[in-house]
This record gives structure tokens, C-alpha cells and sequence, in this order.
């Protein structure tokens, strides 16, 4: 008969325990179902076609071309509407930066890429802000780069 008490006293301490810990599992449980999942992180690639060809150096020297192809990366859906809509300014922002190159060299580094990459992406972002467009773009990929001097 003594047995008979000590297991029921385990077996009570156990479901004072258990009882409380399922009831809190289960609220977690249903608020988890309430609430909407995150959405999915969005990566969108935007090829600005066709590449980019201009002269680069300093005037009156032997010509020097930059053959670029520009992707752009976008972590939001409205940024393609809003990128293909001012594609025209856009294209014409990253023409007068390749051209404002004058140190060819410079350019052929990867120091020099990444600087030309995070000045496109600034003038580009510029641009969607003074539209109102209410999107900006992640990041600027050259899938080619060429300089030809």
C-alpha cells in the first residue's frame, strides 16, 4: 500500500507539470497559425540590354572603349515596373558616368569596379527617388566588362 501513494504522488506532480506546458504549447501553436508567414525573400535580376559601349581616358589621348553589361539586382517586386518605366534616364545616367571615366586603369581593378558599381547604383537610386517611385535597387552586377585600349 505504501507504493500505491508514492506513485500516485509522482504521477500527479507530473500532470501539474505536463498540463500547463501543453497549454502554452498550444497557444503558441495557435497564434502561429494566425499569423501570415514572412514572405520569402525576393531577388530580381534586371538586365539593362544591350551592354554599354563608350570611350573612356582623357581627351586627346589614344581612344580607349569600356564594353559594359549591367544587371540590376532588386529585392522587391515593384521595382521592375518602376526600373522598366525610366529605363530610358536610367541608361542615360550610366552612359555619362562610363564616360566621366578618365583613368582607364583605374577602372580595370576590382577597387575600381566596385567604386564605378556603388556610384552606378547611387545615381540610379537617385533617379527612382526624383521619380517617387517609392523602390531602390540592391546592387549593380557588371556580367561583362571589357576595356579595350
Amino acid at each position: 500500500m505504501i507504493r500505491l501513494p508514492k506513485r500516485f504522488l509522482i504521477l500527479a506532480t507530473l500532470l501539474s507539470i505536463l498540463i500547463p506546458a501543453m497549454a502554452t504549447a498550444e497557444e503558441k501553436a495557435d497564434s502561429t497559425e494566425e499569423a501570415p508567414a514572412e514572405a520569402p525573400g525576393v531577388t530580381d535580376y534586371i538586365s539593362m540590354d544591350p551592354a554599354f559601349v563608350t570611350n573612356v581616358g582623357k581627351p586627346g589621348n589614344k581612344v580607349t572603349y569600356l564594353k559594359a553589361a549591367v544587371t540590376l539586382r532588386a529585392s522587391s517586386e515593384q521595382t521592375r515596373p518602376a526600373v522598366e518605366a525610366h529605363m530610358p534616364s536610367l541608361r542615360n545616367a550610366l552612359v555619362m558616368l562610363f564616360g566621366e571615366q578618365t583613368d582607364a586603369d583605374a577602372i580595370t581593378t576590382m577597387d575600381g569596379q566596385k567604386a564605378l558599381r556603388e556610384e552606378a547604383k547611387a545615381r540610379i537610386n537617385k533617379i527612382l527617388e526624383e521619380q517617387h517611385t517609392g523602390v531602390s535597387i540592391d546592387g549593380v552586377l557588371f556580367t561583362e566588362f571589357v576595356v579595350q585600349k
